[in-house]
């Protein structure tokens, strides 16, 4: 703009001085614009001077109002100058106040959003302040009732040291009646219902019991990514040697569970102690406390259920709640059936003749082998259990997987046990070349450095070893919302009698001493109902069943000995000794020739406390079932803990492997029966 001014005032100029400097000829041209008016005649001199001076006034008048309107349009430059000076001037204070503004808006768009979320935050937070206050209300309510409930009831679990101790168990008062007596308290020993030869199948039981009381303490407490557990539990089905039933009912405090556990956050869990094992169910994944026992009121639960409850230490994976591995070293134990087995017995007889009071008899019997020995009272083992304790050479292995699809629960497992036994093949060795009278009998022999001996000894003793074991599978399964339970289980294999609730044995002996192993398998099939949240109804069937393990070949000696006898007028009955060698005697465990001829005819009571088996009875089991049918009613459940009554009715029957022991030629082979009616009956109260 200020170039264009300048422009215009330069032509202005120029154009001003050109006027100036123009020759009188030229002064004409603006005559042709505005011719004057004709002059009145006169002197030519005159009339050119008028002109010229009239043509100069006249262009000094137009210079004059050119500069007039030069100086105008510099003024007008000038402030033009200064409006455009003015207006970059509020241009840029407008840019400035722009640039403010826009800024100002973008702090006031975030300001807004700020706001609102401000306002959000704020409307929630008050929102919750509400909720938190009725929250608030309710538990400074619910917290002045737990405080003043906690000030009635106390504490549900104990604070020691960071370890949280929790109580439990129950108190009962319990009952049973048995159609055929076993001279047993709660607890049945199935295998030990009597057969017809023994005095108790004659007569009922009704025995009344608090022993199945039971207390427990569980322990728990966290350390870095460790829970931390440990667990007892006892009951009072122990007895003591002075324990009686006659006045103070004096029975022992017993371990029943014993165990510390550790588990961590990756699903691993290590628990070592006295537990359930491996073998028995549980209802969910592998974890000690979670298994499914028969709801039984008899404390030897039922006929085909696996269980035992011995030193275990185990290890388990649990993936997700959905499968779980473990593994788990226990205990071992062996026990023993059959008859028959080599062995030689003396007996010391002063009982003869029958008209002279004598001091009676003793009896020593050697054989050609041991499995189990006696319990040492000092080494704190129980030297009145006659079935001895277990010195096999290495633990029992169980294996077990288990899975939790989302319906039902399923399991696997499989069982390693290793038997030995130590052998003694001068053992059993006789004559009857010291017998007052000798026999024909011939004499049973062994080779002592090549040379055959009739002397009893330990020459040429050495163990032998076996290896036993057996698989088992399990199901289980909820309908109805939990309203049914129902599954089954089976087990089978060699050498895992003891595994059952039945106790069948694991094994016998060969005529040689060495162990032959029992083929045994059991199962059990349940169906429990919960139709309501206080009754429970419940029904089961197990089967245990054991093979033929029979051998021929045992030899039996006995030795009788007769002291020398001082009669009146001094004479005296001399001293005798009869032996008698059967060679090749057929025996083991349900041997074909076992007799069986006495198992329905009763015997005789040795004395007033001493009742009688009977004789002539072998009754190897060949199979023993049971049938329960039972219900839990909980009158009451609640803070106060839990009050409960239950009635159970079991039908025990057991049959024997048969035998020709006896029987007349071309007769049937006797198969003895036995069975029993159970009814059981319980009240208790659980602690909360």
């Amino acid at each position: 703009m200020k170039k264009l001014a300048a422009l215009t005032l330069s032509m202005f100029l120029v154009y001003g001085t050109a006027l100036a400097d123009t020759p009188k000829e030229a002064d004409a041209q603006p005559a042709k614009a505005a011719p004057p008016a004709k002059p009145k005649p006169a002197k030519k001199a005159d009339k050119t001077d008028a002109a010229v001076a009239a043509q100069l006034e006249e262009l000094r008048q137009a210079l004059q109002s050119q500069q007039e309107q030069l100086q105008m349009l510099k003024e007008e430059l000038a402030k033009r100058d200064r409006q455009i000076d003015e207006a970059r001037e509020a241009a840029a204070a407008a840019n400035a106040r722009a640039a403010e503004a826009s800024t100002k808006a973008t702090e006031a768009v975030n300001s807004t959003a700020e706001v609102k979320s401000t306002t959000a935050t704020l409307n929630s937070t008050v929102s919750d302040l509400k909720a938190s206050n009725e929250v608030l209300k309710t538990t400074v309510a619910t917290e002045q009732a737990d405080a003043q409930k906690s000030s009635d009831e106390g504490p549900t679990a104990i604070r020691y040291k960071g370890i949280t101790i929790t109580p439990g168990g129950f108190l009962a008062a319990e009952t049973v009646y048995r159609t055929r007596a076993e001279s047993a308290d709660i607890n049945t020993q199935f295998s030990g219902i009597p057969f017809n030869a023994a005095d108790l199948a004659h007569v009922s039981e009704n025995n009344f019991t608090a022993r199945q009381t039971r207390l427990t303490m569980l322990a728990q407490g966290k350390v870095g990514s460790a829970n931390l557990a440990g667990y007892v539990e006892g009951d009072f089905l122990g007895a003591g040697t002075t324990s009686n039933n006659r006045q103070t009912n004096s029975y022992v405090f017993r371990m029943r569970q014993l165990f510390a556990q550790a588990a961590f956050e990756n699903g691993a869990t290590i628990t070592g102690g006295q537990m359930w094992s491996l073998a028995t169910e549980t209802k969910k994944g592998l974890i000690n406390r979670q298994e499914d026992l028969p709801m039984m009121i008899d404390p030897q639960y039922v006929v085909g259920f696996t269980w035992a409850r011995q030193y275990g230490f185990r290890v388990v994976k649990d993936f997700g709640g959905k499968f779980a591995l473990g593994f788990s070293v226990e205990g071992p134990q062996a026990t023993i059936g059959g008859r028959g087995f080599s062995s030689v017995t003396t007996i010391n007889d002063a009982a003869a003749p029958a008209t002279i009071i004598t001091a009676g008899t003793t009896t020593g019997t050697t054989g050609n082998f041991f499995l189990n020995a006696p319990g040492l009272s000092a080494g704190l083992y129980n030297a009145f259990d006659s079935t001895g304790y277990t010195v096999n050479k290495a633990p029992d292995l169980i294996f077990k997987a288990a899975a939790d699809p989302g319906f039902g629960h399923y399991e696997l497992f499989g069982i390693v046990s290793f038997f030995r036994d130590r052998v003694y093949p001068c053992g059993v060795v006789g004559t009857q070349a010291g017998d007052t009278v000798p026999g024909t009998s011939a004499p049973v022999t062994c080779l002592v450095n090549g040379t055959p001996s009739s002397v009893v000894s330990s020459f040429g003793a050495t163990n032998t070893s076996t290896t036993g074991g057996g698989v088992g599978a399990s199901a289980l399964w909820s309908v109805f919302n939990k309203k049914v339970d129902f599954g089954a289980k089976a087990v089978a294999g060699d050498g895992i009698g003891r595994y059952g609730s039945a106790q069948l044995a694991d094994a016998t002996a060969r005529p040689d001493g060495s162990l032959s192993l029992i083929r045994t398998a059991h199962g059990l099939g349940r169906i429990e109902l919960h139709p309501t949240p206080k009754l429970d109804i419940y029904g089961y069937y197990g089967a245990e069943y054991a093979w033929r393990a029979g051998y021929q070949g045992y030899n039996v000696i006995t030795v009788v000995k007769t002291p020398a006898i001082p009669q009146a007028g001094g004479t005296t009955i001399p001293a005798t000794t009869t032996t008698t060698i059967k060679t090749n005697q057929i025996g083991g465990y349900g041997n074909f020739a076992a007799t069986n001829t006495g198992c329905a005819t009763e015997g005789v009571p040795l004395n007033d406390f001493n009742t009688s088996s009977g004789s002539n009875c072998a009754g190897d089991i060949r199979l023993i079932q049971e049938g329960t049918l039972g219900f839990w009613y909980k009158f009451y459940q609640g803070p106060k803990g839990r009050f409960q009554v239950g009635m159970q009715y079991s039908y025990l029957a057991k049959v024997g492997w048969s035998g020709t022991g006896g029987v007349a030629a071309g007769g049937a082979a006797i198969s003895p029966k036995a069975d029993d009616n159970m009814v059981f009956t319980s009240f208790r109260y659980y602690l909360p």
